[in-house]
């Protein structure tokens, strides 16, 4: 784990601290938690990852579609 220092007013530090006492957590996890929350937000790095498993399919879907990308009879 990498150690890190930030700055924030006062009112911040505070209303985070409490949050963090009412959640039974450090303020630091509190930190990690809300950064990991705006992380995951992010579009992928791959943006058509964002489709990655969402259509439902049957497996002999993949042979139709081996077929029109490779030009292959289905099997």
């Amino acid at each position: 784990m990498i150690r890190t220092q930030i700055s924030v007013d006062e009112a911040t530090y505070e209303k985070a601290k409490q949050i963090a006492r009412r959640r039974g957590i450090s303020l630091a996890e509190l930190c990690r938690r809300s950064l990991e929350e705006i992380i995951a937000r992010e579009p992928a790095t791959k943006p058509w990852m964002v489709y990655a498993g969402i259509f439902d399919g049957n497996p002999e879907d993949s042979a139709t579609v081996d077929s029109v990308v490779y030009d292959r009879e289905k099997p």
